[in-house]
């Protein structure tokens, strides 16, 4: 290939920027132009590219969020849409294109090579639901962001003999709240997946009072409910002085881990190379700390759900 375009899809994650490095460095390397598609799909059918170069990319593999910026296409969901963005591509002469982005922008590079624009997807997303790769660019990051505000947040619970609920990210991924909950030392991690009732919750707060145990930290994913609703209902069910934070977006930002900076370098120059060789309709993925690539409709009808194994662990652990 000649020329090869890389776009950043859905909600952002930290990585991202690595990634695009990744790809633009890789596929200098072998002998072809990179350029950036802004704002995802939407740019791409609107045609908003840039040409990224070997600096253009310098001092990126830091940086939290996507210099190329991020947005959902509701046309990229009509029949036309696909269309048009080949048909912008074309005009372009783009002849292959990395997607970073989730299950959604997954979808789309499907339907671009379908068409005859061969698309490599690179998992790009903090909720670490996507099958076929044992982790996602940004999961990393955001798990050790909510980590570290659990250790604050026992730290003034602990001082104050509080209760506190915390609501993280994973509108039905339960990957954040469970990882860091488990990491953390949590009493209660409620997470879409494996729903908890709020009896037991409480039975495990009125138990851990009774043997003396004056706070309690709870993590809760945003898909498996509402934290100032809870907060609210174990307040007036126990009379525990209870405070709800929310983390809200505040995971998605910031600098990358290296375990998300060296997973998206990994994946980046592999897609770039995967175009090379003119082979598309494929995603990149880390499995066995191997990087392997697998056609993208082997993956888009399954969920990678957090094993039953990792929730009980977190259960046994929090007696």
């Amino acid at each position: 290939m000649q020329k090869i375009g890389v776009l950043t899809s859905g909600g952002d994650a930290p990585g991202m920027n690595a990634a695009i490095r990744a790809v633009v460095r890789r596929g200098v390397s072998l002998g072809m132009e990179v350029v950036g598609v802004r704002r995802g799909y939407a740019g791409l059918i609107s045609g908003d590219f840039a040409p990224l170069s070997l600096s253009s990319v310098g001092d990126i593999i830091q940086r939290g969020g996507t210099i190329l910026r991020t947005a959902r296409s509701d046309r990229m969901m009509q029949p036309e849409g696909p269309l048009e963005a080949l048909a912008q591509a074309q005009a372009a002469g783009i002849e292959g294109l990395v997607v970073i982005g989730g299950d959604g922008s997954f979808r789309g590079a499907l339907k671009l090579a379908a068409l005859g624009l061969p698309a490599v997807g690179v998992p790009g997303t903090i909720d670490n639901d996507i099958y076929g790769t044992d982790l996602t660019i940004g999961f990393d990051t955001a798990v050790n962001t909510s980590l570290d505000a659990i250790r604050k947040i026992r730290d003034t619970a602990t001082s104050h003999d509080r209760t506190f609920v915390m609501e993280v990210m994973g509108r039905n991924s339960g990957w954040i709240a469970l990882a860091a909950g488990l990491a953390g030392g949590a009493e209660s991690i409620l997470i879409p997946e494996f729903p908890v009732s709020m009896d037991e919750v409480i039975n495990r707060l009125q138990r851990g009072s009774e043997r003396g145990k004056r706070h309690s930290v709870i993590i809760v994913a945003e898909g498996a409910g509402q934290g100032f609703k809870i907060g609210e209902e174990i307040k007036n069910r126990t009379g525990f002085d209870t405070r709800v934070t929310v983390l809200g977006h505040i995971q998605r930002g910031g600098a990358p881990s290296a375990v998300d900076a060296m997973l998206a370098c990994r994946l980046g120059a592999r897609a770039a190379e995967l175009l090379m060789e003119g082979r598309g309709g494929l995603f990149v993925g880390q499995l066995n700390n191997e990087v392997v690539a697998q056609p993208l409709e082997h993956m888009l009808d399954k969920h990678r759900t957090v094993p039953h194994e990792l929730v009980e662990l977190a259960e046994q652990l929090a007696i």
